[in-house]
């Protein structure tokens, strides 16, 4: 009896992960936007995270097209709840450069490089 318990014990010990906070989200971008040094056009897009905090690395694959454009960037981890998925960029070089990724309980801080000449 004393053998299943403990089996029972470390089973749940290695399934606590799977219920942690999700690492994924699905985003909407109204407009073009860069990330890194990707463009993504508007649409939805599937984003995972995975790594360390910190620094974890982002995935952003677009949803619903028949070859769908994928990148990945690095980008910063700080746990902050928010009421909702939100997310803020800023005007570079005539495009909408990503800042930052605002999810239920966490916010994803993208580094962005300076621009050649800066």
């Amino acid at each position: 009896m004393k053998r299943f318990f403990a089996f029972a014990f470390i089973l749940a010990l290695f399934s606590m992960p799977s219920f942690a906070a999700s690492k994924s989200s699905t985003v909407r971008f109204t407009s073009d936007v860069t990330v890194g040094s990707s463009k993504l056009p508007a649409g939805e897009y599937k984003l995972t995270y995975d790594g360390t905090a910190p620094n974890v690395q982002v995935t952003l694959v677009q949803k619903g097209a028949s070859h769908p454009i994928t990148a990945t960037v690095p980008a910063k981890l700080t746990e902050q709840k928010h009421e909702q998925v939100s997310m803020t960029t800023s005007s570079a070089n005539g495009g909408n450069l990503l800042q930052n990724v605002q999810l239920k309980d966490v916010t994803l801080e993208f580094t962005t490089a300076p621009a050649s000449g800066q």
